[in-house]
């Protein structure tokens, strides 16, 4: 009779753990998941404050932008909760410098969105500037491509900008048409190198 008695109570003390444990995975919120678009972002983050050298590697017939004999850097200089600004440094064959780009990268609700920030030498906007456009097709936590409404309306073809970040490797920039790079540069970001200036137009860090 005791043996059952003892049963009994074992049983019950056991069932009352259970019940309590699922109480506790019931009440227990889930833990949110991070969005492919928040991933990309903390990627990028993940170099906030250095700069890397890179390399022209692909660029179409008759563009005549880069010799490809330049260096270039990127520097992941400003890191916001919502927005990535990189400025694009590209030192000339006769050891000038242009700092007029930057590359901006802003977290919206339905994705992300990339704008071209140019300026002039004197800190004023370029003729052309801020041009960009919204994430489309099918994003990955690596790679991210951001479509040209005007760009492919105007000619037909699927045309953007293509990103790869992968973090201590390789940083990727460039433009793409129905699929295939047009134009492309390569940052190497297993070693950082020297801080370069800031970008013409932002020495103070003004909001855009």
């Amino acid at each position: 009779m005791r043996i059952k008695i003892i049963s009994v109570i074992v049983l019950m003390g056991c069932m009352l753990i259970g019940c309590m444990q699922k109480e506790e995975a019931i009440e227990k919120p889930e833990q949110e998941e991070v969005s492919v678009y928040d991933a990309f972002l903390d990627k990028l983050r993940h170099h906030c404050g250095n700069a890397y050298e890179g390399r022209l590697t692909l660029e179409p017939p008759g563009d005549t932008m880069l010799d490809g004999d330049e260096l270039l850097i990127v520097h992941f200089r400003e890191c916001q909760d919502d927005r990535l600004k990189l400025p694009f440094h590209i030192e000339n064959l006769d050891g000038s410098w242009d700092r007029s780009r930057t590359w901006i990268f802003t977290r919206t609700e339905t994705g992300l969105d990339i704008r071209h920030d140019h300026r002039k030498p004197d800190g004023s906007e370029d003729d052309f500037t801020m041009y960009g456009g919204p994430t489309h097709g099918v994003p990955t936590v690596n790679v991210m491509e951001f479509i040209s409404h005007e760009r492919t309306e105007e000619t037909g073809q699927y045309r953007g900008w293509r990103i790869i970040i992968e973090p201590d490797h390789r940083y990727v920039y460039g433009t793409f048409r129905d699929g295939e790079w047009s134009w492309r540069v390569d940052f190497d970001l297993t070693t950082p190198v020297d801080e370069p200036p800031a970008p013409w137009g932002h020495e103070k860090n003004e909001p855009l």
